[in-house]
């Protein structure tokens, strides 16, 4: 029984009830009671801090500090000081990478609305339509069609340039891919953050790989030596220009190619999926607009309230019409990949179990009134029938089933109509006390 809810209580039950990032469904580890959000793969995270702390604190205290004795004292400290700042920076753009809402879309509590399907599902000898949520949907968008997909784990179509994370297991608008190097997905909201943060890591191995050099140069002017002589004076040196060397290569890359991507308006998912180069690219505004659309719009808000409170689920759950509705992957063997699960079917069982119970029903109102009415039938008061001429009248007349049909038909004697009209009238009283009787308890 769903009982009335107590107006009065419901905000202090509310308030007690837990917060969205403790019940939260997908794979997201939160932080500092869900101002932070990451991905799973939240560690690696911190290799990627390690990465970048460790060969600037080596900088600092190899090079930078030689720098400040050789150099005016003006100019020397300007070495360290825009190291340390650059570094934090650069850290700074990371949690803001990792740490935040990519433009993760709620999940729905409720499929939406299916829509008949050519399927037929047959039930006691009469067809009822198969009610079906379609896979694929057809929009448009700035004159040009694209397709949006059904969403089996979060009941959502995604809207365009949305696509859902098997890793973090949500549905992120703008999906342009999940970086394992930052430990979240890279997505409407961040995507920002994450180019600068890229960005800022090449110019910083830039900045420590020139100072090496000119650290060795110095060596090798007082010292009046070859240059591979001034190298073997500092290790930490020739360690520091390999590995930013190196890396540079990896950072630098990846930013000239995202600079590719936002001067098309590309994603990454979309440009190894779908190749734009190929036919249009509906969301291609020219290359200003492209980078006023990346860096000169206002973020988004987020669409989830992660410290909020879980509100109490009230009423009842919604009930199918037409003999229930499939998933759009109903029937396939394989479920979508990047969903990362198997399709299933909705209500079918609870459907089936109301018929039941209502055949049951009247089927039991039926027997006592033919018990009931027996001695006063027509046939029976002309007069008792011998053995012969009840044999004789059930080949005559087919038997009936506990729906008043015949022979699969579904029509109803009017006698069985009457009976089921007074039978519900006497339920509906009766289910009325008892539920005042129970109110006062």
């Amino acid at each position: 029984m769903y009982g009335v809810p107590n107006p009065q209580g419901s905000g202090a039950a509310d308030a007690e009830g837990p917060r969205f990032y403790e019940v939260w469904k997908g794979s997201n580890v939160f932080f500092l009671q869900g101002r932070f959000i990451f991905g799973p793969d939240v560690r690696s995270l911190f290799l990627t801090m390690l990465l970048i702390v460790a060969p600037i604190s080596i900088f600092c205290v190899f090079v930078a500090r030689k720098l400040m004795d050789d150099f005016s004292h003006r100019l020397g400290i300007s070495i360290m000081v825009v190291a340390v700042v650059f570094t934090l920076y650069d850290l700074t753009l990371l949690l803001l990478t990792s740490g935040r809402d990519p433009g993760i879309i709620p999940r729905n509590k409720h499929p939406p609305e299916p829509e008949v399907g050519d399927g037929n599902t047959e039930a006691g000898g009469s067809h009822t339509p198969q009610l079906r949520i379609p896979r694929i949907k057809d929009v448009t968008v700035n004159g040009i069609t694209v397709k949006i997909k059904y969403c089996d784990t979060c009941m959502l179509y995604r809207p365009p340039r949305c696509s859902h994370c098997s890793i973090c297991n949500n549905c992120v608008e703008r999906f342009d891919h999940h970086c394992p190097w930052v430990g979240q997905c890279i997505g409407l909201r961040n995507y920002r953050f994450f180019y600068m943060f890229v960005f800022s890591t090449t110019l910083l191995c830039i900045y420590v790989f020139g100072f090496c050099w000119v650290y060795i140069v110095r060596i090798k002017n007082a010292e009046q030596t070859t240059i591979w002589k001034a190298m073997t004076k500092t290790p930490a040196s020739i360690v520091l220009i390999i590995y930013t060397f190196i890396s540079v290569w990896f950072v630098g890359g990846l930013s000239v190619f995202h600079l590719y991507l936002m001067s098309t308006n590309q994603t990454t998912y979309e440009n190894f999926r779908y190749r734009y180069d190929r036919r249009a690219n509906p969301y291609n505004k020219g290359v200003v607009e492209n980078f006023k659309e990346i860096f000169f719009t206002q973020i988004s808000p987020s669409k989830n309230k992660f410290r909020a409170r879980v509100p109490r689920e009230q009423g009842l759950q919604p009930r199918t019409v037409g003999g229930g509705f499939m998933s759009p992957n109903m029937g396939r063997a394989v479920g979508d990949l990047e969903m990362g699960r198997k399709p299933v079917a909705w209500d079918e069982a609870r459907a089936a179990t109301d018929i039941n119970d209502l055949e049951a029903g009247l089927g039991s109102m039926l027997d006592e009134k033919d018990h009931r009415t027996g001695e006063a039938s027509p046939d029976l008061g002309r007069g008792p029938l011998p053995p012969e001429g009840l044999e004789s009248r059930a080949q005559l007349h087919p038997r009936r089933s506990s729906w008043g049909r015949r022979s699969g038909s579904w029509e109803m004697s009017p006698e069985v109509l009457a009976l089921a009209a007074g039978a519900g009238e006497s339920n509906q009283l009766g289910i009325g006390g008892d539920s005042v009787s129970g109110g006062h308890r």
